[in-house]
């Protein structure tokens, strides 16, 4: 069955095409599984919340009828709008708009919140462009640019404060001699915009809507993780085709269910750490639950996610065995008023055989962040560029100094083919069983060997890995690092901002006198051992003393693991490991630059010129081995090999592959994204 909505007919009608329902909700309180929404163009100020679950057979879809043409927002318009002094203009709302939830008296908080400014779920736009609170009214008045922030900082002086007078929110904003009254001023209202209450409301599609405006709170692993948009624990879902912007955390959640013995249990008890918190939150789930057949399995696809302030797309279990596909990810966390350790384009705890592929990240603080348990996760074809601070924001450190791809604590296996990452700091890697094949790397590693030990005790972080292909855990354990492949990568040394090579930056578990890698290449693992010389801990040499051995085997358990490399070029000075037999060091100054043209972003590059002949050879999941602790090949999640003969375009890779993301030169001439 269709019901049809259409927020501009004249009165609320039954759902039919001559009579439709005026709000989503009428018609998500009917659809049962098999049914459609087809929704009209038009403004939706409501919080849609599915009722019923649909079947893999049989699904649920809301579908707008003109692609973006129906919006769904968690905002409201104000219109009394008074002059209080100087720019600055005063509202005044009602609490009963709120409800139960009040954004403007919501604080965000939470397990691995950092941030010093106690700011609020609530925000204000103009023109859909959101504004900066403060703390105090004398704030809003004097307009001071926030200067840690990425957005132009003329821009950042519009300011508003809010609080309580009765039943009343007042809502003070500096217009900067603009006329609100005169503009498209928006609050948010709602927590959500299109969200179950309930779990378990399997086999949803979402496709093409606009979705905005959400007054979502902080969504850390060990809490209910919401978003403007998500599954709430369910199966299978599809968010297709939709422009989601504007949450004032996260956009799209695939995340954890409420767990109220275990919700923000750090922050609110203190006395057990979060690491452990989070242990706790893992094994609970699989207790209640957490399993391939009931959790996850979901498709996010050509979706334009941008401008939210935690993250693109958050989740922590309940996204496993899911595919994130062709979307652009952009802008996120640009305001720099949050801040903590659960912020990126996407950040996603257990992506078991999460599949994330031809999407394109950009001015995010950091692209993509793996954290805990990212076995089996595959990033391939994507785009990764200035995923950095620019120049003009002030106080950048920590984990606001931002990379392309941040992978932490997990044992692997981790895959990473036929990527572009062009950012300054290319991978954060406090991690073990990672392979990259096939990638463009034009920016640095960081933290290799390190993040992985509680700073202050050394307490080592040990993490689950999983029976292959499941959510059952077959073990704990600590990260020893390495077991990391490199075959048939281009490493590009670029030009360093200054801040980056001059200023020692107290970030994670670094010293305050230690500064990042800023050398692009394998160097940072010199360190670590080849195979054979990794086993002759363990089983000796010829002639060795049989006592000896044993007596070093009980330290090698936890020594550096091997790292394998292969068919690497390097330009402009990139180092090779210093094991590295067959590197490639390419003579002559190599350019690279991402433009934008009227139909997409275009590599310019002279990379191709400059490489010389070179053989190297078809790297298949036989070639990658198995990742040590979860003893798991780098295979697809049905358990198939690869054979890496496709790149960045899906291109056909001849018996003699070029290094790189790109099978033949004048594939790197064509439309990136």
């Amino acid at each position: 069955m269709i019901y049809y909505v259409n927020a501009n007919a004249v009165c609320d009608g039954n759902g039919t095409k001559q009579c439709p329902f005026r709000h989503i909700q009428d018609a998500a309180d009917l659809a049962v599984a098999g049914d459609e929404i087809l929704v009209a163009p038009g403004i939706y100020r409501e919080y849609v919340n599915p009722k019923n679950p649909g079947r893999e057979d049989a699904r649920i879809v809301y579908r707008s009828e003109i692609p973006l043409a129906a919006v769904i927002t968690g905002a409201e318009q104000i219109k009394n709008w008074n002059k209080y002094e100087g720019d600055t203009y005063v509202a005044r709302i009602g609490n009963g708009i709120f409800g139960a939830y009040n954004p403007y008296t919501a604080q965000i908080w939470g397990d691995w919140y950092t941030s010093a400014l106690p700011v609020h779920t609530g925000e204000v736009y103009i023109n859909g462009h959101s504004l900066y609170e403060t703390q105090s009214l004398q704030q809003v008045l004097d307009a001071q640019p926030h200067e840690a922030s990425w957005e132009d900082h003329a821009w950042t002086r519009h300011r508003w404060y809010a609080c309580q007078d009765g039943n009343e929110t007042v809502i003070y904003v500096n217009f900067l001699g603009m006329d609100p009254n005169e503009l498209d001023v928006e609050i948010n209202v709602r927590r959500n915009c299109f969200y179950p209450a309930q779990e378990g409301i399997n086999y949803i599609t979402l496709s093409g809507f606009t979705v905005r405006q959400a007054a979502t709170t902080w969504a850390p692993p060990t809490a209910y993780q919401e978003g403007m948009v998500g599954p709430h624990w369910s199966k299978g879902w599809i968010i297709e085709d939709c422009d989601i912007s504007n949450s004032k955390c996260c956009g799209i959640s695939l995340g954890k269910y409420l767990q109220p013995n275990n919700e923000n249990k750090w922050t609110l008890k203190l006395v057990k750490d979060g690491t452990q918190t989070e242990r706790d939150a893992i094994c609970q789930a699989q207790r209640e639950g957490w399993v391939k057949e009931k959790i996850g399995g979901h498709t996010i696809r050509r979706c334009n996610i941008h401008h939210c302030e935690q993250t693109g797309i958050v989740g922590h279990l309940g996204g496993v065995f899911s595919v994130i596909e062709d979307n652009h990810i952009h802008h996120i966390n640009n305001k720099q008023q949050l801040g903590g350790a659960e912020i990126g384009g996407i950040k996603l705890h257990a992506a078991i055989d999460v599949i994330i592929r031809r999407n394109h990240f950009h001015h995010c603080t950091r692209g993509l962040w793996l954290d805990w348990q990212a076995q089996g996760t595959r990033v391939t074809q994507n785009l990764f560029h200035d995923n950095m601070p620019p120049a003009h924001a002030k106080g950048m450190q920590g984990l606001s100094i931002g990379e392309d791809v941040f992978v932490e604590v997990s044992h692997g296996p981790t895959l990473l083919d036929n990527n572009l990452f062009l950012s300054t700091f290319a991978g954060r890697l406090s991690t073990q069983g990672l392979a990259y094949v096939h990638n463009l790397v034009a920016g640095s590693f960081t933290f290799v060997g390190a993040g992985t030990q509680n700073p202050k005790t050394g307490q080592p972080r040990y993490t689950p890995y999983h029976v292959p292909h499941r959510t059952e855990i077959n073990g704990f354990m600590s990260i020893l690092h390495g077991d990391d492949r490199f075959y048939n990568n281009i490493f590009v040394q670029g030009e360093v901002p200054a801040a980056y090579l001059e200023t020692p930056r107290p970030v994670g578990n670094l010293p305050a006198s230690e500064p990042l890698n800023c050398e692009v290449g394998l160097s940072c693992f010199d360190e670590y051992p080849t195979e054979e010389a990794w086993k002759e801990l363990f089983f000796g040499v010829k002639g060795e003393n049989p006592i000896e051995i044993r007596m070093r085997r009980r330290e090698a358990y936890f020594h550096k693991l091997p790292v394998w490399t292969g068919g690497n070029a390097y330009f402009n000075g990139a180092k090779p490991q210093c094991n590295e037999k067959d590197a490639l060091l390419a003579p002559g100054k190599a350019e690279i630059k991402l433009v934008e043209k009227e139909d997409g972003i275009y590599l310019e590059t002279n990379l191709y010129d400059l490489l010389p002949e070179t053989q190297t050879s078809v790297i298949s999941t036989e070639t990658l081995g198995e990742a040590f602790e979860p003893e798991q090949k780098y295979e697809n999640p049905d358990g198939t090999p690869i054979v890496f003969n496709r790149d960045y375009f899906g291109g056909h890779r001849g018996a003699s592959p070029l290094p790189g993301p790109f099978a033949c030169p004048a594939y790197a001439e064509k439309r990136l994204f």
